[in-house]
């Protein structure tokens, strides 16, 4: 009896990188929770910019992961670039707090610390976030591969405790009002410091830990240096390395700057995240598919298999970008029209997000139990078919939240339940997708390619990323516009109505308390209220989840056996 416990029981080394993860995400999570409300505060930014700022630099976040994973299987390994990404983003978290301390004095300064410290984060979990999670699949016997979902199930409960202590301890030390209403604007610094402090835990913690327990069945350390690879760590017949001939690597470079040139005209603007770094995460994204496709050793069920994780990382984009809108275009709702008295407490804007965190905690254990008891019963859906139930369910929470702001006009407040819903139900599309995901990517991965894949994968949420960052830009007037227009003498509903044409000091006084003279457009068509932009999310997820369910059969099949 104990022996049949000993090998059902998920190994120790899962709980380990649980730890670690945990702590990275408080890190990511909470400095994420005051981003854009520092950057337009602090720094000064319009909203429209500074949602451009955070979708680009989450879509760089989860770019630099290909180049994490490539780096690790071929260089340093697993091992050395957690260690190496945890300690890079504590150091732009520090940055960060050096920005939040200077601000009012040297505001030029503290803009370029923002910059140095994002960039600094955004290589720093590129080393780090493949190669945690390419080691939770190594941790199992091959026999024990059916466990992953439930394994990755639980581990990405990990992720989300660290997302809910960031989403709470982040903004309480940072997002500070008065009684009366008034942002303490010097107040963000202690929420990024706090982060900082949250990624030396965590980088310190796998330090200590990893030789210990962070082993493979058979007791070998996971996630050395590439070089101390042996035969028996690949599966039969399988090839452990990849070949990639010269002619495909430079048509892999011609087809990223043709990709880049392509993308890179076809926005308008000179803002330069639209206009140079969404089309690299687009353009990186279709490059590193077609060239690990060009491998002359894969064979037809690796090929086949290779093609399902990219069918799959396409309509995970059109999940990201609307969950996504949590950290932009939901906050400045939560900030500006929601009532955020919640039982008597007046919840900071920057903390509404922690209701995702929380019911991850809550739910991630339930919905483990769930397909551990549909697997016994012979009922688990496959793993294609639960992440187009997890976009229905997003496509469904946004529906919701769009017929409830359809009537509040330029002076309602949204009433906090329907946001905490909203959330409620995004969580369970969350438990759908993600950690499904990253299992189906672990199962389908060839070894030689394992970090690498996963770095695809996650150009997938990069690419949703800048979709959100896009989409999110395109918020319209808020009524907290509407109000501060009155206050200066101004009609803003006739000015966007095309009622009334504004005079040039009118022009200049709107633009000086950054509210825009126009409706945003997107894909031709004017976004006139909130029920529009909310349908824009319903309509896109709605339709990507309807054709990955009629893909499945075929997807199935492509998969050999995997499910």
């Amino acid at each position: 009896m104990v022996e049949t416990q000993e090998k059902t029981a998920h190994p120790k080394g899962l709980w380990v990188l649980f730890g670690t993860e945990m702590w990275e995400r408080f890190n990511f999570y909470g400095m994420r929770t005051l981003l854009v409300l520092f950057l337009v505060n602090s720094l000064l930014m319009k909203e429209e910019d500074a949602s451009l700022i955070y979708g680009g630099f989450l879509g760089l976040c989860y770019l630099t992961p290909m180049l994490g994973g490539f780096i690790a299987d071929r260089f340093f390994g697993n091992r050395n670039c957690i260690l190496l990404g945890g300690l890079m983003m504590a150091v732009g978290q520090l940055l960060l707090f050096f920005s939040g301390s200077i601000f009012p004095t040297n505001l030029s300064l503290a803009t370029t610390l923002m910059y140095s410290a994002l960039g600094i984060i955004v290589f720093g979990n590129g080393f780090f976030k493949p190669n945690i999670s390419s080691m939770v699949g190594s941790l199992y016997p091959k026999q024990e591969k059916s466990k992953l979902d439930t394994a990755f199930t639980i581990f990405y409960m990990g992720i989300n405790l660290g997302a809910f202590l960031g989403q709470f301890i982040c903004p309480y030390l940072g997002d500070v009002k008065d009684t009366g209403g008034i942002r303490d604007i010097h107040a963000f610094k202690w929420g990024f410091l706090a982060a900082a402090a949250a990624m030396f835990i965590g980088t310190i913690l796998f330090y200590f830990l990893k030789d210990k327990y962070v082993v493979s069945p058979e007791g070998k350390p996971l996630g050395g240096l590439p070089s101390k690879n042996e035969s028996s760590d690949y599966e039969e017949g399988e090839a452990q390395s990849a070949v990639f001939s010269t002619k495909a690597l430079a048509l892999s470079v011609v087809a990223f700057v043709g990709l880049f040139l392509a993308f890179h005209f076809s926005v308008d603007g000179t803002n330069v995240v639209k206009t140079i770094i969404y089309p690299i995460i687009y353009a990186a994204g279709i490059t590193l598919a077609g060239l690990i496709l060009s491998d002359s050793s894969l064979t037809k069920v690796e090929r086949d298999r290779i093609l399902v994780i990219y069918i799959i990382s396409f309509f995970i984009i059109f999940f990201w970008a609307a969950f996504e809108q949590a950290g932009s275009s939901l906050t400045f709702i939560a900030d500006y029209q929601t009532d955020r008295n919640f039982f008597g407490f007046q919840m900071p804007a920057s903390m509404v997000q922690i209701f995702n965190g929380l019911f991850v905690v809550a739910l991630a254990v339930p919905f483990s139990v769930l397909w551990d008891k549909l697997r016994a019963n012979d009922k688990e859906p496959i793993s294609p078919v639960k992440l187009a139930i997890g976009l229905f369910l997003i496509a469904v929470s946004f529906y919701m939240i769009a017929t409830q702001v359809k009537d509040l006009g330029t002076s309602g407040l949204l009433a906090i339940k329907w946001l905490i819903l909203l959330y409620l139900i995004n969580t369970c599309a969350e438990l759908c997708l993600s950690p499904i995901g990253l299992s189906l990517v672990g199962k389908l991965s060839p070894k030689r390619f394992s970090s690498l894949l996963y770095g695809v994968f996650f150009l997938s949420n990069a690419s949703g990323y800048a979709l959100a960052g896009t989409l999110g830009s395109i918020l319209p007037a808020t009524g907290d516009k509407f109000i501060k227009a009155k206050e200066l003498g101004i009609d803003l509903q006739a000015i966007l109505d095309k009622k009334m044409v504004p005079t040039p000091e009118q022009l200049q006084l709107l633009e000086t308390n950054q509210i825009s003279p126009n409706n945003p457009v997107f894909a031709g068509f004017e976004i006139h209220n909130l029920f529009e932009f909310f349908m824009v999310f319903v309509i896109s997820t709605g339709v990507a989840a309807i054709i990955l369910f009629l893909l499945t059969p075929f997807l199935k099949k492509m998969m050999h056996g995997i499910r």
